[in-house]
């Protein structure tokens, strides 16, 4: 797809029990051989309660996919302990006055489909989301940063509107796209990913196409959101006040995600 749209901390690694090594310089003792003085209660073995039992199950059980705690989402691939979903991207800050604009496209869009949502943050991917092993993310944001020493921060304007879907035809997205800018984001990208190839991961699509999405929806709906749609939405951006100035970001970090973990990459 174009690029999809779609961070305190805790580790989701297995715990393992620690148990006590008998300390230097003590030898353990031979079992079966009651040491002089010792009180034979306390060799005794007593059964465990079963209700002490059943508090330690040795199951692991699967966290259950609900979808209705993320809205309908429908996840890109199954959550397993110790993975931890990844994302690289430029954060995108608003002005309040873009809010207002927001709310126009909003409002006209939810008449061609009435499910579409508006985004809460906003960003420009510079990666797909892939799955990082727990143990490689530092190591992973410390090549990152190797990478991306070398790049300077820049302006870039997105005012065309487009729709986008993910790969799996599972979102719809209305965004809007760079139209300046674009060869910088492109050099990131390549950085970015010689970081992915590093790790054996997967780089980023063909010919991306770089956006700050805007509203979304679950499944495909293209075809009630392009054409006449997507004209209105257009039309809107282009008249709204001080457009020009309110569509310009300026890219002055790279921000690396990886599970609720935030990396801020500083540009020059």
């Amino acid at each position: 797809m174009s690029a999809a749209p779609l961070v305190g901390y805790s580790s989701s690694g297995s715990e393992e029990d620690e148990a006590e090594a008998p300390a230097a310089g003590r030898s353990k003792p031979v079992s079966g051989v009651r040491r002089c003085g010792q009180n034979p209660l306390l060799t005794q073995r007593f059964p465990v309660p079963d209700s002490v039992l059943s508090m330690f199950s040795t199951t692991e059980e699967r966290p259950e996919d609900d979808r209705t705690k993320h809205g309908g989402r429908i996840r890109t691939f199954p959550h397993e302990r110790g993975n931890w979903a990844t994302h690289i991207y430029i954060p995108y800050e608003v002005k309040e006055e873009f809010l207002d604009l927001l709310d126009m496209l909003l409002h006209r869009a939810q008449a061609f489909e009435p499910r579409l949502v508006g985004m809460e943050e906003f960003h420009l991917s510079l990666s797909q989301s892939v799955v990082l092993r727990h143990h490689w993310i530092v190591p992973f944001v410390q090549v990152l940063k190797e990478h991306m020493a070398s790049f300077q921060r820049f302006f870039f304007t997105a005012n065309q509107v487009k729709i986008y879907t993910n790969q799996e035809k599972t979102r719809t997205f209305i965004g809007l796209e760079v139209s300046s800018g674009h060869g910088q984001f492109l050099d990131l990208v390549s950085a970015v990913d010689r970081v992915m190839e590093e790790f054996d991961l997967t780089t980023f699509y063909q010919d991306p196409s770089f956006h700050v999405s805007l509203a979304w929806c679950v499944g495909d709906a293209r075809l009630q959101l392009e054409g006449q749609c997507l004209r209105e939405l257009q039309e809107i951006v282009d008249k709204f006040e001080d457009s020009e100035m309110l569509l310009r970001g300026l890219a002055e970090q790279v921000r690396c995600k990886s599970g609720n973990k935030f990396f801020s990459v500083p540009l020059k």
